[in-house]
């Protein structure tokens, strides 16, 4: 199951060259995992008070630069891969305007549960696991 977020560009993110400076991505990219995970549970409030981690990789693949317009642009994302204490998602920057879907970035992010407190790698629990289980995607 792939979940789909709408960004939109601001002036803000043109670099001198017109079109996104590649740090935005990762903003962009943020903005729609927060989302996903917000909604993955149905929890109330925020997903990481209930579920805390912290993301320690990620890489981006930069396909084509992206240019300020409207309308938004869409940011995938989805569950690639569960494990015992951390889980990888995968997500990309889509342009779905044309006939074609246009890809514009790919990125692969890992998370690590952690205890709210001490902030210690902590075993995901079996609320976590089964929600990102039913997320997997094979896109």
């Amino acid at each position: 199951m792939t979940f789909s977020h709408p960004v939109l560009v601001r002036w803000s993110d043109i670099d001198s060259y017109d079109h996104v400076n590649n740090v935005r991505y990762f903003d962009y990219f943020q903005e729609a995992r927060i989302l996903f995970l917000a909604q993955l549970v149905g929890v109330e409030g925020d997903y990481f008070a209930h579920y805390p981690v912290v993301l320690v990789s990620q890489t981006v693949d930069y396909k084509r630069p992206i240019l300020l317009r409207q309308p938004p642009y869409e940011v995938d994302v989805w569950v690639d891969e569960v494990g015992s204490t951390s889980y990888t998602l995968g997500s990309r920057i889509v342009d779905r305007t044309g006939e074609t879907e246009d890809v514009y970035a790919k990125a692969v992010s890992v998370l690590v549960a952690v205890d709210g407190e001490t902030h210690a790698k902590r075993p995901l629990s079996d609320a976590e696991r089964e929600a990102l289980l039913r997320h997997v995607s094979a896109a």
